[in-house]
C-alpha cells in the first residue's frame, strides 16, 4: 500500500483547492513525474491515470511536440499584450480551434479558464441583446447540479449546492434554474443515453419562459454532459428540444464544453456529437492538454457581429484579461490541436467507447454501485452512500485506488472515469478491474 508519499516540502503554506487540506496534509498522495498514460506518485510506484489529470490531458501526459512548442516559443516571445496590439500566433490559434467548431461558430475568444470562459460567454450574451435594442434581456438560466467553473458568474448559473451557500448573499441576481436530468428511478444503468426524460426534463425550460417572460431572459446555459457533478448524460432528445424552445423565445444557447470539448466523447465538440449547435461553446481543459492554462469562448458570427456593429467605431466589448491569447498557451494550443490531428485521436476515442462502456457495466451487480452512466470515454459509477456520510464510501475508494496503482476521480458518492484518450483496451481493462477489486473491500 502507498499511503504516505516521501517528501521534503513544507505543506502547510499551500492552501490546496478543492480539497480536505488537514485530511490531506495527514496523509498526503503525492506526484513526482508524468509521462503517456502514467503518472509516477513521489515514492516511486506508476499510478494510470483514469482522469486525464482532471478531465484535460486527453493527448496524454509529456508529448513531445507540445513541450517543443511550448520552449520555443518561450525562448522566441515569452509574453505579448493582447489590448490593442497582437501576435501571429493568436490569430493562428483562433483559425485553428474555429476549424474545429460548428457551422458558424467561428469567433474566437481567449480566456485562461473554463471558469473565465464561462463569465466571459454570460457577458457576451448580455452585450448582445443590450447591442440589438434588447437591454432587457438580464436573466441567465442555468440547471441544477451544473458546474460552470467558480467565478461569480460560474457558480450563480451553476447548481452545486456546497459551491454557492457561502456566497449566496452576493451571486448574481435574476438567475433561474432548470431541474438536472438524473433520474435513478426510470434510467438506473443506462447504456449512453438514457431513452426516458428527454422531453420533460427540457420542457421545464418553457415554465421558466412563461414565469419570467421570454422578453426578459438572455441566455441558457447547460453542459452536454455533466461532468464534474457525476457524469450525467443528457436523455434522448434533451438537447434537440432546449436548441427549439430557446430559438423559438430568442434566447441564446450556451454549451459548456469544458469537459466535452476535444475528443472526449469521439467529435470535436458536444455539439458535433449530438448534433446541435449552441450559440456560444466554452472551452477549455482539453484545448491545450493543460500543458498551458488556456481557454475560449466560441462565438457564432452572428452574435458576434451584432456586438461589433454597435462599437461605432471603439472598442465594442469591455472585456478581457491580461493573459488572453498568451503566446505560451497559443502555441500549447496549436500543437495540441496538430497531436489530435496528426493521431487521429477524436476517432480513436470514438473507437474505444465501446469496449469502455464494456468494461463500465461489468461493474453493475457489484458491492455498493447503483447506477453506471457512460458515453464516449465517460463513465460515472455511482455508490450507494453510507448512512450518515455521504460521499465517505467514494472517497475512500478513491484512496484505495490510488494505493494500487489507479487514478479516479470522486464527486458525492459518484467515481468518475475519464482517462486520457490514447488509452488502450488493457488499460481499460485495469481501471475496471481495480475499480472492482476495490469495491470488494470498501465497507
Amino acid at each position: 500500500m502507498h499511503t504516505q508519499a516521501p517528501h521534503s516540502a513544507d505543506l502547510s503554506n499551500l492552501w490546496m483547492p478543492f480539497t480536505a487540506n488537514r485530511r490531506f496534509k495527514a496523509h498526503p498522495r503525492m506526484l513526482a513525474a508524468a509521462r503517456g498514460m502514467y503518472y509516477t506518485a513521489a515514492d516511486g510506484h506508476q499510478v494510470l491515470d483514469g482522469t486525464s489529470g482532471l478531465w484535460c490531458v486527453n493527448a496524454g501526459h509529456g508529448r513531445q511536440p507540445i513541450i517543443d512548442a511550448i520552449s520555443r516559443q518561450a525562448a522566441h516571445l515569452d509574453y505579448a499584450p493582447s489590448f490593442q496590439i497582437g501576435h501571429e500566433d493568436s490569430f493562428l490559434a483562433a483559425s485553428e480551434v474555429a476549424a474545429l467548431m460548428p457551422d458558424g461558430l467561428d469567433r474566437v475568444f481567449f480566456t485562461n479558464s473554463g471558469s473565465e470562459s464561462v463569465d466571459t460567454a454570460l457577458k457576451i450574451a448580455l452585450a448582445y441583446h443590450r447591442a440589438r435594442g434588447e437591454g432587457q434581456r438580464t436573466r441567465l438560466i442555468g440547471r441544477e447540479r451544473g458546474y460552470h467553473g467558480v467565478g461569480f458568474g460560474g457558480i450563480s448559473v451553476g447548481g452545486i449546492a456546497p459551491n454557492r451557500k457561502a456566497f449566496s448573499a452576493v451571486l448574481l441576481p435574476g438567475v433561474d434554474h432548470l431541474p438536472h436530468t438524473h433520474d435513478l428511478a426510470h434510467n438506473a444503468f443506462s447504456r449512453g443515453q438514457p431513452a426516458w426524460g428527454g422531453e420533460p426534463f427540457a420542457d421545464a425550460l418553457e415554465s421558466l419562459v412563461a414565469l419570467h417572460d421570454a422578453s426578459t431572459i438572455a441566455a441558457v446555459i447547460v453542459e452536454p454532459l455533466a461532468g464534474s457533478t457525476g457524469v450525467l448524460v443528457p436523455p434522448r432528445g434533451y438537447l434537440e428540444r432546449l436548441r427549439a424552445i430557446t430559438q423559438k423565445h430568442g434566447i441564446l444557447l450556451i454549451f459548456d464544453e469544458v469537459i466535452t470539448g476535444f475528443g472526449r466523447l469521439g467529435a470535436a465538440t458536444g455539439s458535433a456529437f449530438f448534433g446541435v449547435t449552441p450559440d456560444l461553446i466554452t472551452l477549455a481543459k482539453g484545448i491545450s492538454n493543460a500543458a498551458v492554462p488556456a481557454g475560449a469562448v466560441a462565438v457564432s458570427r452572428g452574435v458576434h457581429d451584432a456586438i461589433l456593429d454597435a462599437g461605432a467605431g471603439g472598442i465594442e466589448f469591455f472585456h478581457g484579461y491580461t493573459y488572453s491569447a498568451h503566446p505560451l498557451a497559443t502555441a500549447a494550443i496549436r500543437a495540441t490541436l496538430g497531436v489530435y490531428r496528426d493521431e487521429d485521436l477524436f476517432a480513436r476515442a470514438r473507437a474505444l467507447s465501446a469496449p469502455f462502456e464494456e468494461a463500465a457495466h461489468a461493474l453493475k451487480g457489484r458491492r455498493h454501485v447503483i447506477d453506471i452512466r457512460n458515453l464516449g470515454l465517460v463513465a460515472g459509477i455511482e455508490l450507494a452512500p453510507r448512512e450518515g456520510a455521504p460521499g465517505a464510501r467514494a472517497a475512500e475508494a478513491f484512496g484505495k485506488c490510488f494505493d494500487r496503482g489507479v487514478l479516479v476521480r470522486y464527486t458525492g458518492d459518484t467515481l468518475a472515469i475519464s482517462p486520457p484518450l490514447i488509452i488502450g483496451e488493457d488499460e481499460i481493462g485495469r481501471i475496471f478491474e481495480t475499480l472492482a477489486d476495490v469495491l470488494a473491500t470498501v465497507d
